[in-house]
């Protein structure tokens, strides 16, 4: 069985393959945010009701097990800085948190 949807114009084709198929990592989706606003409402969203153990680095899974990304645009373009030493303070202190804080990262960007 397969259903086709689309998201934000982005066309998706599903297949329920049986049960001894799960979700895992291989498969999730990204949530491209601007502001902690948006980082705050998604996560909180698609959280609810998900293990708390699979939340690390902006990424969680929901209550379906289905792996998402929560990703604030500042966050990439810190990361690709050709400074390496404020990419690597970035990269340092988002390993330690599970929902993305945004002025985390600029107080680690900035030294």
């Amino acid at each position: 069985m397969t259903i086709a949807f689309e998201l934000e114009g982005q066309a998706f084709t599903a297949l329920n393959g049986g049960p001894m198929f799960k979700f895992n990592e291989a498969i999730s989706f990204q949530v491209d945010c601007e502001t902690q606003e948006e980082v705050d409402y998604y996560w909180k969203k698609l959280s609810e009701g998900g293990p708390e153990e699979a939340q690390q680095c902006g990424w969680l899974k929901d209550k379906y097990g289905v792996s998402w990304q929560i990703v604030p645009g500042l966050l990439v373009e810190m990361l690709n800085d050709s400074d390496s030493e404020k990419s690597g303070r970035v990269m340092e202190t988002m390993l330690q948190m599970k929902k993305i804080d945004i002025d985390e990262l600029k107080r680690a960007y900035a030294g």
